[in-house]
């Protein structure tokens, strides 16, 4: 029986890059970001048979509910998803730091990954299924000033409570941690650093685990 897996921040980088290794690897997937087009081109790429486009910003909670009735209507059930959607500012530290930008990567980074869990729980109930959060190196160590940062403790934190309450029925619960990833992420190319593959190699290997292990934490750091 093929699984299916709910992926929000899908249309780039590590998501992208999870849906093709995720399809690959037998999986059925949803993909939900706010770029309409691109989510279709990856759509049509993967196979529509494979992968469902799912346009929605992670910020909307009725948005990231829609998107897993529909795929759970498409595919017909909900085995795994994974939270990825995140974002950084532009303007680094508090004193200096714009407002605006602390707002948004808040109601992203957290707001965002805890309207998917709240969207996709009912559904992994069900199947006993899977929840993959991307956490940060930067989650596990202070760096000066960094909002960013802090917005991934709270990440850290939280799937660990998160694995706690879903151990109650048979969920699993897995935080990926990478380091410097050459995503679009930053403004510019980060060569030498982690690959978006490397990263969604690790999110299929967590899922494939067999039903003995839990993967709470995969921490993934670029070898210079």
């Amino acid at each position: 029986m093929t699984r299916t897996l709910f992926i929000t921040g899908a249309s780039s980088g590590i998501g992208a890059a999870t849906a093709r290794a995720a399809v690959a690897a037998g999986w059925n997937v949803g993909l939900f970001a706010r770029s309409a087009e691109v989510l279709e081109a990856l759509a049509g790429e993967l196979g529509e048979n494979r992968a469902l486009a799912l346009p929605g910003d992670a910020t909307d909670l009725g948005a990231q509910e829609a998107a897993v009735v529909e795929l759970v209507a498409r595919f017909g059930g909900l085995n795994a998803a994974f939270a990825n959607a995140g974002r950084g500012v532009d303007r680094p530290g508090t004193e200096n730091g714009d407002p605006a930008e602390w707002r948004a990567v808040v109601d992203l980074n957290i707001m965002g990954l805890l309207f998917t869990t709240r969207a996709v729980l009912p559904e992994l109930r069900k199947t006993r299924g899977h929840l993959v959060m991307t956490g940060s190196a930067a989650g596990r160590t202070h760096i000066r000033g960094s909002i960013y940062g802090a917005t991934k403790w709270f990440v850290h934190g939280y799937a660990g409570n998160m694995a706690e309450e879903m151990r109650d029925w048979g969920g699993r619960l897995t935080l990926i941690a990478p380091g410097m990833v050459d995503t679009p992420f930053f403004a510019e190319p980060k060569p030498g650093k982690i690959r978006p593959e490397d990263v969604a190699d690790a999110v299929v290997f967590a899922l494939n685990a067999r039903p003995s292990a839990a993967m709470r934490e995969i921490a993934i750091m670029p070898t210079d």
